[in-house]
């Protein structure tokens, strides 16, 4: 097909898509990525990713590659979502869960505290009926004892 100006035009915007929602001022201002999107900016190294479920669940179906698995239901959850928001480095710090549920009710205490350096990754792990989850987008994941074996000291 020749290359027409419509169609490099629509060619160059959806291949710098993932460097948009890989930099910091993109991320500064929309608080609910997509999987795709926070796999874009994990692979970019600009955000970082905890997943706030129980272990539990991380054993069902794995944790998303690279992500911090939290438990939200233990007693410390708050002082070590803070403590990988501080090994973030200014990046943003993701969180997700099954559905999207739970991690969005962490974005609404945090958005009513006004604590930045949190969004939300719409669909979670499995989906839901508006978004595309971690899993069904096949994004890489490995095993929960594989993901509790690489997390920062700090976060155990």
């Amino acid at each position: 097909m020749p290359l027409n100006r419509r169609r490099f035009l629509g060619t160059a915007l959806t291949a710098s898509v993932p460097l948009l929602i890989a930099s910091p001022l993109w991320a500064r201002d929309h608080d609910i990525w997509s999987a795709l999107d926070t796999y874009a900016a994990m692979t970019a190294n600009t955000a970082r990713l905890v997943d706030v479920r129980r272990p539990d669940e991380w054993r069902d179906t794995g944790v998303a590659e690279d992500a911090w698995p939290l438990d939200m239901t233990d007693p410390r959850f708050g002082e070590r979502l803070f403590a990988a928001r501080e090994l973030a480095d200014g990046r943003p710090v993701a969180l997700i869960c099954r559905t999207g549920r739970r991690s969005g009710l962490i974005m609404d205490q945090l958005r009513q505290g006004q604590v930045p350096g949190f969004v939300d990754v719409a669909g979670g792990m499995l989906g839901s009926l508006t978004a595309a989850g971690w899993i069904d987008s096949d994004l890489p994941i490995v095993s929960s004892d594989s993901a509790l074996s690489v997390l920062p000291s700090l976060l155990a």
